[in-house]
């Protein structure tokens, strides 16, 4: 199946531009900071780290709020004698887990998420899921996935969590359609709802809201990512026998459009049916991007890597906003997820994958852009400096997907040029 794209992209893309690959020092989250939003979105799951009190210090800052009820996330926290060696790892964490469980009864998923201290130790979580779901079957299934931060940056916590749950979906005959990737639930049934008033069905849902909702997968399984970090998961259901449909991610009036277009074709929905099930929307999305954009037009942004959503946020802001990207990193480049926003991203920026900070700041000192989209461990140092910048994270915690919140995703980078300007008002008085 081919995807039809606006006739501009006769001109070229980004898709065959030279890649600048850089390893050296990066700045970024790690995996575990998913669980900040995937616990709120498995309503039945609940994400046990392995690891330090440092981790659990992280997870509480990532909330970014006092917790008053049971959150669906905790620490088994690695004392000394751990870590030493002096107490059976294996038989505490059973112990630590049967304790869970027993004032937890609403536990029907348990992950035990690997963390930079529990992989120095080399405590396989594996062996140990596979022990616990055993011991706890069938009221509770557990799994394993790494949320280190060794090698891992923060949204392939989730690309990793799902993966692991791919292999234990039953399997199906059936022909459905797979949706792939986190939502908050407004967006979440506002992408159902979509998809009912196309006449698309039977939709699931990776992750699912509870585990008796869990999809199975199979030969006639289609599914269609709405997160572009799900690397691994894409592999994991290809696997599976499962058949990805390549599209460009939902952001943006464009971008969701030509998702929406990618499975209606696919399930044969004809034109005059997506036209007008689409057409009320999309002009309240281009009506929402154009009140919010106008800062932006004819502005420099400039990314570095840090979310994976950096690729097709660009082409967002070239297309839907006006701005011009000069540098847009990410920390790793898939061709199978990135490529369709790479051939809509306007030739001209470098595209980096992989980070060397010291290398890459230097590049962004020399280009001056009106705009820096980063990592928090950059956005102060750069704001002192007098660059305006976004927080990358914010993009993750933030609904952005699909036509009612198209709007708000130009939001997100208007404000901190607005914010500037109205800062050097007040210096000026």
């Amino acid at each position: 199946m081919s995807l039809d794209l606006p006739p501009t992209l006769a001109s070229g893309g980004c898709r065959t531009s030279p890649v600048l690959k850089e390893r050296g020092q990066r700045e970024v989250f790690c995996g575990l900071t998913g669980i900040i939003w995937l616990h709120r979105k498995m309503q039945d799951a609940f994400f046990l780290v392995v690891g330090s009190r440092t981790c659990a210090h992280l997870l509480q800052a990532a909330a970014g709020v006092m917790i008053f009820a049971e959150p669906r996330f905790g620490t088994a926290i690695l004392e000394e004698k751990d870590l030493a060696g002096l107490a059976d790892a294996n038989a505490e964490l059973d112990r630590e887990v049967a304790r869970l469980l027993s004032r937890r009864p609403d536990i029907r998923q348990l992950f035990l998420v690997g963390s930079c201290p529990s992989e120095v130790i080399k405590l396989d979580l594996a062996r140990a899921a596979e022990r616990l779901s055993g011991m706890h079957a069938p009221h509770v299934r557990v799994y394993n996935y790494s949320g280190s931060g060794i090698e891992t940056t923060f949204t392939q916590g989730e690309d990793a969590c799902l993966a692991a749950m791919v292999p234990t979906l039953p399997s199906t005959t059936a022909r459905e359609l797979l949706v792939v990737g986190a939502l908050p639930d407004v967006v979440e049934d506002q992408c159902l709802s979509l998809l009912d008033a196309l006449g698309i069905g039977p939709v699931r849902m990776l992750p699912a809201r509870r585990a008796t909702d869990l999809p199975a997968v199979g030969p006639n399984t289609v599914f269609a990512l709405v997160q572009p970090f799900l690397g691994d998961t894409h592999a994991t259901l290809t696997r599976r026998g499962a058949r990805h449909l390549a599209a460009p991610f939902p952001f943006g009036e464009e971008g969701t459009t030509l998702w929406l277009r990618a499975v209606a074709r696919e399930f044969g929905v004809d034109e005059a049916t997506f036209d007008r099930v689409t057409a009320a929307p999309r002009a309240r999305a281009l009506k929402a991007i154009a009140t919010q954009s106008a800062e932006l037009r004819g502005k420099s942004v400039f990314f570095f890597p840090d979310s994976q959503l950096e690729i097709p946020l660009a082409r967002f802001l070239a297309r839907e906003c006006g701005m011009t990207p000069i540098e847009v990193g990410t920390p790793y480049l898939h061709d199978a997820l990135h490529g369709p926003d790479l051939d809509l991203l306007p030739a001209g920026p470098t595209i980096s994958e992989g980070q060397d900070v010291e290398k890459q700041l230097d590049r962004q000192h020399a280009a001056k852009p009106d705009l820096t989209v980063c990592g928090l461990g950059l956005a102060n140092p750069l704001e002192a400096k007098g660059f305006a910048t976004k927080w990358a994270i914010e993009l993750v915690f933030t609904p952005v997907h699909f036509y009612e919140q198209a709007g708000d995703l130009a939001g997100l980078f208007s404000r901190p040029l607005r914010r500037k300007a109205l800062l050097g008002k007040e210096v000026a008085q």
